[in-house]
């Protein structure tokens, strides 16, 4: 049986590894190729675009996949809709793989919003140095905040347009707990902006908000399409493919 995972998430490269090696079981994991150095997981990978919803299917199609797991990041919804398009065409079972959202504690100070744009228009109204925490991709939304310092913490170096007064930090997570506080404090940060990405690893930036009392616009995640079912963890996706494995006819065997 093959079964392709899109994605290079953590949940995408644990996934991996709790399947490879099953007896009956190809796996090709498939890489969008936005970071230039991703941590590859186990198992065979392709790195690169589809083509669209109709690029996928064929290639569902060429390379005889029987299951598909989108376990993109939760705010690749274009691919996910791809996804869903394409697994429909060729009949093939899809599962959605996501970690679930943040939740509000006591104590947060949070603005939801439904897109960047929405999250620069508040911005002037909260504070005025900013912790921009949503990767390189879409910082255009903010490239007319003059008046406003940013902080920009991407695992790649952005590319314009991007706001005027900006400071990049390249790193990548997980990140602890003392280190947000410490990286609060030198910058003096007033206000973080953040994707609602779930997961433990860069979750601490929001304790640290807490912490200091530093108001946090979320930009909600789109929806996974609709009749899609989904996971909340890597264990339970893999209960999925090795039920569908379970289930597979065995080859006859001649007798005699």
């Amino acid at each position: 049986m093959h079964v392709l995972i899109l994605g290079g998430t953590t949940e995408a490269r644990r996934l991996a590894e709790l399947l490879h090696g099953t007896p009956g079981l190809r796996l090709t994991s498939s890489l969008a190729g936005r970071v230039a150095s991703p941590r590859l997981p186990p198992g065979e990978v392709r790195v690169g675009g589809f083509g669209g919803a109709e690029g996928l299917t064929a290639w569902l199609r060429e390379h005889g996949v029987d299951a598909l797991i989108d376990a993109t990041h939760p705010f690749a919804g274009t691919m996910s809709f791809h996804a869903a398009r394409a697994a429909a065409t060729s009949h093939v079972p899809l599962l959605a793989l996501r970690r679930p959202g943040w939740a509000p504690a006591p104590g947060d100070h949070w603005h939801d919003v439904g897109s960047l744009d929405e999250a620069a228009r508040l911005l002037p109204t909260l504070g005025r140095r900013v912790f921009l925490t949503t990767g390189r991709m879409g910082l255009a939304a903010f490239a007319a905040l003059d008046d406003l310092w940013f902080l920009v913490r991407s695992v790649d170096a952005p590319e314009a347009p991007h706001p005027a007064r900006m400071e990049v930090l390249l790193d990548r997570g997980p990140f602890t707990l003392a280190g947000e506080r410490e990286l609060l404090r030198r910058h003096r940060v007033d206000v973080l902006v953040t994707k609602d990405s779930g997961g433990a690893a860069t979750a601490p930036k929001l304790t640290a908000a807490r912490e200091a009392g530093v108001p946090v616009v979320v930009v909600r995640r789109p929806p996974v399409p609709e009749g899609v079912t989904v996971v909340p963890d890597p264990q339970a996706a893999a209960h999925w493919v090795e039920e569908l494995l379970t289930a597979r006819p065995r080859p006859a065997h001649p007798s005699g």
